[in-house]
């Protein structure tokens, strides 16, 4: 059988002689961590959400739980408020197992018990609310989930086990920071990384596919410079109001008319803001782009032609300042590795059976997660758990705009069965290569 070599070699799928599926079940079913506690934890951790690159109390906290399990050396401060911990546990392949920690600016409106009523100042200095809108907190509580039950079992695998607790995957940076901030002169270089993340998704369900599964992103902040001026003289003015909703509605045409209806592109124009009283033209305006690609081909048009309309419409004007347009994020395209997921996939569709998708949709939306991988020239495979409540979930069927998703003030995942199948998913991908060690 081949096996992931230090050289980046690729999986084949493993038949799992050592621990058949069946006991693999009752591997992880017996030795599954008290999910109340870990509940618990979620909802701490769900009241205390903090933004990019402010995540020191998520981590400390982090950092502690897998001190109290005496069986993993941490490194903390990675890229800043990154780290990473490392089960060495013999011989074998090295499996890196990634969650990322960092919250939104979104104001809870899901009514839980546990609801955020933090306030945070952001990266623009202006103090918002936060809430974990994403679902990093169920990310985070099931990585310290498995990260016990490896421990609980470590003597049914052999190898080295990395956990990476990611920091500022919102604003698209933690990632390659983590790298760049010497990641991997820390911990030993991983054979595969692993990851997931909660959908709006029957709860109780998973689903990956191999190739792309989630969609690059590029967001801008685009400054359009007007003349101000009385409300009364608008013909003394160059009124930034009128320049910056000729761009939105031309902006739509990137999509509409320049790209083949086969490709996806997304251009969404999500904040404009100009002014502040009634009586009074602006100056300027401010206008924020978020551009979704699967292409790099596509994606660079994109960009090109966003570009290109900005300018225009400005000269369309008579504007005498030229727009300042800024990057304010960027996400790579998420490619899961063929051969890798494929001997994931056969894991999983044994473990979960009808509950696990092998063919799931491409999702749109943007992950940095595979700059720890790509970063070091290895492969990685990323999945999907549910989080909706499946009661939720069946009355709506029909109707996904009724269900909450991620990013919405309503995304609120449900405790179980969630957290369990995080936990036995990121468990159960560790295992896939940590058995094969064992041969």
């Amino acid at each position: 059988m081949k096996m992931l070599t230090p050289s980046g070699g690729r999986p084949e799928p493993p038949n799992l002689p050592i621990v058949a599926q069946k006991s693999l079940k009752d591997l992880i079913g017996s030795n599954r961590p008290d999910m109340h506690s870990y509940e618990l934890l979620r909802a701490y951790l769900h009241s205390h959400p903090e933004l990019s690159q402010q995540e020191s109390a998520t981590a400390a906290r982090v950092a502690s739980h897998l001190r109290a399990l005496k069986a993993y050396t941490v490194h903390e401060k990675i890229g800043g408020h990154g780290l990473a911990a490392v089960l060495k546990n013999g011989p074998g392949q090295t499996v890196a197992l990634r969650a990322d920690m960092d919250a939104l600016p979104v104001e809870e409106k899901t009514g839980l018990p546990y609801a955020s009523k933090v306030t945070m100042r952001d990266y623009d200095g202006i103090v918002k609310p936060v809430m974990h809108a994403c679902g990093h907190d169920i990310h985070v509580t099931c990585l310290l989930a498995a990260a016990e039950l490896m421990v609980k079992i470590r003597d049914a695998w052999k190898g080295t086990l990395i956990l990476i607790f990611q920091p500022d995957e919102e604003r698209g940076g933690g990632a390659q920071r983590m790298v760049d901030d010497g990641l991997y002169d820390r911990v030993p270089l991983p054979d595969i990384v692993l990851g997931q993340h909660v959908m709006p998704m029957r709860s109780g369900k998973l689903g990956s596919r191999p190739g792309i599964m989630l969609a690059a992103s590029d967001s801008l902040k685009i400054t359009l410079f007007g003349r101000g001026g009385h409300a009364s003289m608008p013909n003394r003015t160059i009124d930034p109001v009128v320049l910056v909703s000729s761009t939105v509605l031309r902006l739509q045409t990137v999509v509409s008319r320049e790209t083949d209806p086969s490709d996806m592109v997304v251009v969404s124009c999500t904040s404009l803001q100009a002014g502040g009283t009634e009586n009074v033209i602006a100056a300027d305006a401010e206008m924020k782009v978020n551009i979704r690609t699967i292409h790099e081909g596509s994606r660079s048009r994109v960009l090109g032609a966003v570009k290109r309309i900005v300018k225009a419409e400005c000269d369309a004007s008579g504007t005498e300042q030229e727009p300042l347009i800024e990057s304010t994020s960027s996400f790579p395209v998420t490619v899961n590795d063929e051969e890798a997921t494929k001997t994931l996939q056969k894991t999983f569709g044994d473990y979960f059976g009808e509950d696990f998708d092998s063919d799931l949709p491409r999702v749109n939306g943007s992950e940095d997660f595979s700059a720890l991988a790509t970063s070091i020239g290895k492969p990685s495979s990323f999945w999907m758990i549910g989080g909706t409540d499946p009661a939720t979930f069946d009355k709506n069927k029909g109707s996904p705009e009724k269900i909450a998703s991620n990013h919405s003030p309503f995304f609120a995942p449900v405790m179980q069965p969630t957290i369990r199948i995080g936990t036995d998913a990121m468990a159960t991908a560790a295992l896939t290569f940590l058995l094969e060690s064992r041969n």
